[in-house]
C-alpha cells in the first residue's frame, strides 16, 4: 500500500515535468536500486522458451526506454520476464531537436520523434559487459546512424558487437523517425541487409560461443503484400523471429486536444488494434514456428493476453508504463497466474493463435 501511494504521488509529480525529463528522472530513480514497486512471484507455469531463450514470464520491457544499457536488471525486477535495450547506434547521436516527446493523455499515448537518441556501442558495451555474469533475459536493438554512409554496415557492426553480451538481437528498421530507415523494409533491401547480418551472426558463434537468436522490428504501417514480403525474407534466411510493431506514423481518431498534429510515432493504446491486426496476419504468413512478438497499446493483463491469442510468443510494453507507472508489470504478471488459475491451463501457450483468424481478417 505505501508503495502504491508513493508511485501514484510520483507519476503526479512527473508528469508535471515535460516528457524527456520524466524519463530521464525515472531512470535515475532505478539506478538507485531502492525498490520502486513489488515483483511478483516466480510462477514455474508462466516460464517458456522460445528461440532456445527461456523467459521467467513472456512480458518485456521494449526497446527505447533503457537506450544506453543503464537499468535492465532494474527492470528485471520490476517483473518483467525480459528487457530490450536500446536502440544502439555505431557512434553516439544527440537525435532530433527537442522537443520531441509529447503526451497524448486522454488516449493515454504519446508521440515521439527522438531520433534513435544514445550514447553509442561503447557506452552500452561497457554497462553490458559489466553486468554479463547476472541472470535475466537481456536483449539489444540496434540500429544505424541518421548520418552513416553505409546504414548496412552499422547492422553488422551492432552484431560483431553485442552478440558476445545480448541473449538476442533485434534489427530495427522500422522507427519513422530516422529518414530513410523505414525504405530497407522494401524486399530487396530487407533480403541484402538479413543476408549480411545473419552472416554477421554466424561469424560471432566463436565469440559469443552459441548462435544469437535474431529478431526483425517492423512497422505497423505495412500493407499485406508489404508484410508478405518480409515474411518471405524472414524465412529464407533463417532468422528467428519477428516484433510486430514499432510506432505508427497514422492517426486513428484521437479523443486529445493537444500535441495529436506533432509528426513522430504514435505508441500507447490506439496503436494496439492495428499492430495486433499485423500481429496476427504476421503469424499466418510464418507460420507457428518462428518467434513473435506482440508490441502496440500493451497496458494490461487483458491487451497482453491478447496479444498471445493473436499469435504472440512474447508480449512487449513501453508507453502503458508512462502511464500506470512501474507496478505495471507485476500487475500484469500476477493476472496472468489468476488466468491460469481460473482457466486450469497450464501454461499461456494453450491460448496462443486461438484467435488469429479473427484479427488477421479485420482490415488494416
Amino acid at each position: 500500500m505505501i508503495l502504491d501511494a508513493l508511485e501514484r504521488l510520483g507519476r503526479r509529480g512527473l508528469f508535471r515535468l515535460d516528457p524527456e525529463t520524466a524519463h530521464g528522472l525515472s531512470i535515475a530513480a532505478l539506478k538507485t536500486g531502492l525498490p520502486v514497486a513489488t515483483a511478483p512471484r516466480l510462477d514455474q507455469r508462466l516460464r517458456t522458451t522460445v528461440a532456445g531463450l527461456t523467459f521467467d514470464n513472456p512480458l518485456g520491457m521494449a526497446a527505447g526506454y533503457d537506450k544506453n544499457a543503464e537499468v535492465p536488471d532494474a527492470l528485471l525486477n520490476l517483473g518483467f520476464g525480459f528487457a530490450e535495450v536500446g536502440t544502439v547506434t555505431p557512434q553516439p547521436q544527440q537525435g532530433n531537436p527537442k522537443p520531441r516527446i509529447f503526451r497524448l493523455a486522454d488516449d493515454q499515448a504519446v508521440i515521439n520523434r527522438l531520433g534513435f537518441n544514445n550514447e553509442g556501442h561503447d557506452a552500452a558495451e561497457r554497462r553490458l559487459a559489466a553486468r554479463a555474469w547476472r541472470a535475466g533475459v537481456v536483449g539489444v536493438n540496434i540500429g544505424a546512424n541518421k548520418d552513416s554512409a553505409d546504414r548496412m554496415r552499422d547492422y553488422e557492426l551492432g552484431v560483431e558487437r553485442f552478440a558476445p553480451l545480448a541473449a538476442y538481437l533485434t534489427v530495427n528498421i522500422s522507427s519513422p523517425n530516422t529518414p530513410g530507415l523505414r525504405d530497407m523494409q522494401a524486399r530487396a533491401s530487407l533480403a541484402e541487409l538479413l543476408a549480411k547480418v545473419v552472416v554477421a551472426r554466424d561469424r560471432a558463434v566463436a565469440t559469443a560461443g552459441r548462435k544469437v537468436p535474431l529478431f526483425l522490428k517492423i512497422a505497423p504501417d505495412l500493407h499485406e503484400a508489404d508484410l508478405a514480403d518480409i515474411a518471405a525474407e524472414v524465412l529464407d534466411k533463417g532468422v528467428e523471429g519477428v516484433i510486430v510493431s514499432n510506432t505508427t506514423i497514422a492517426r486513428p481518431a484521437l479523443r486529445s486536444s493537444a500535441n495529436t498534429a506533432e509528426t513522430g510515432g504514435l505508441s500507447g493504446r490506439p496503436l494496439f488494434e492495428r499492430s495486433t491486426i499485423a500481429l496476427a496476419r504476421m503469424r499466418r504468413l510464418l507460420g507457428p514456428e518462428v518467434a513473435l512478438i506482440g508490441v502496440g497499446g500493451v497496458d494490461s493483463a487483458d491487451t497482453a493476453l491478447e496479444k498471445i491469442r493473436a499469435g504472440a510468443d512474447l508480449v512487449q510494453l513501453y508507453t502503458g508504463m508512462i502511464y500506470a507507472g512501474p507496478a505495471l508489470p507485476g500487475r500484469i504478471v500476477k493476472d496472468f497466474s489468476r488466468l491460469l488459475d481460473k482457466e486450469g491451463l497450464r501454461s499461456l501457450d494453450e491460448i496462443r493463435d486461438s484467435r488469429v483468424a479473427d484479427w488477421a481478417d479485420k482490415p488494416l
